[in-house]
C-alpha cells in the first residue's frame, strides 16, 4: 500500500509539472541545409513574445537567410525576401520590415556567444530592434588582445566580464555586438546548420547565390517539457 501511495504521489507531481507547462519555449527552424532548435529567453519577454507571435502566424515560412558572413552570423526574416519581385536573383535584401520596433532588452547574462539568436536593427539611437529580422551567431574564437581592442573601439569602454571572455576564447562568438543588439534566444541543437549556411557562396552583398528559404514551427508543450529536462536551465 505504501509503495502504491508513493507511486501515485510521483505521478501526481509529474502531471502537475506538465500541467503548468514548460519553463521555456522552443522553436524549430528548417532549411535545405538542416535544422536547428532554438530556446527563447524569458529574460527578454518583449522579443520572445513577438517572435512567438510571428512564428504562430507563419510569417517566417518562405523567408530567406538573405545575408551570411562566415565566422560571423547568418541573417534572415526580411519580409521582402519572400516577394518574387523584390527578391529576384542579385537583388539586395535587408530593408524589409513590419513597421514597428521593439525596445532594446539588454541583459548582462545574455551575450553574443556562438549560437545565440539576436535581433537585427537599423542605426537608431535607442538601439530598438527590428520587428522581424534576426540573426544567429556563428562567430569565432577571440583572443584577449582582440577583446581589449574591441572594448576601446566598438564597445566604447564597456568591459567584457572575465567569465564571458573565457567563453569567447574557448567557444567563440561576436563580442563586438554586445550591448548593441538584443540577444533573445540560443541554439540548443543543430548548430551545424548555421555553419553550413554561413559557408555557402554569396555575392558582393553577402546574399547567398542559391536561395536558402526557411520554415519555422513552435514546439508543443510536451516537446518543450522534454527539452527542458534534457538541456536544463540556460547556461552561460
Amino acid at each position: 500500500m505504501k509503495k502504491l501511495f508513493t507511486t501515485s504521489l510521483l505521478l501526481l507531481a509529474l502531471a502537475t509539472a506538465f500541467a503548468k507547462g514548460p519553463k521555456n519555449q522552443y522553436v524549430r527552424i528548417k532549411t535545405s541545409y538542416g535544422e536547428c532548435i532554438i530556446r527563447l529567453c524569458n529574460e527578454t519577454p518583449q522579443h520572445r513574445d513577438n517572435f512567438i507571435k510571428l512564428v504562430k502566424q507563419g510569417f517566417y515560412n518562405g523567408t530567406l537567410f538573405h545575408r551570411v558572413i562566415q565566422n560571423f552570423m547568418i541573417q534572415g526574416g526580411d519580409p521582402d525576401s519572400k516577394d518574387p519581385q523584390k527578391a529576384k536573383p542579385g537583388a539586395q535584401l535587408g530593408n524589409g520590415d513590419l513597421g514597428y520596433t521593439i525596445p532594446a532588452e539588454f541583459r548582462d547574462s545574455l551575450f553574443h556567444k556562438r549560437g545565440v539568436l539576436a535581433a537585427a536593427r537599423d542605426d537608431n539611437p535607442a538601439k530598438a530592434s527590428s520587428g522581424c529580422q534576426f540573426y544567429i551567431v556563428e562567430g569565432k574564437r577571440m583572443t584577449d588582445g582582440k577583446m581589449d581592442t574591441l572594448e576601446t573601439t566598438r564597445l566604447k569602454g564597456y568591459k567584457i566580464p572575465a567569465w564571458q571572455r573565457d567563453y569567447y576564447k574557448s567557444v567563440g562568438g561576436t563580442p563586438q555586438l554586445d550591448h548593441n543588439y538584443t540577444v533573445y534566444g540560443e541554439v540548443v541543437s543543430g548548430i551545424d546548420m548555421v555553419d553550413r549556411i554561413a559557408a555557402i557562396k554569396k555575392d558582393d552583398n553577402d546574399r547567398p547565390l542559391e536561395d536558402v528559404p526557411m520554415t519555422m514551427e513552435l514546439l508543443s508543450k510536451k516537446e518543450c517539457n522534454q527539452l527542458d529536462e534534457i538541456f536544463g536551465p540556460p547556461a552561460p
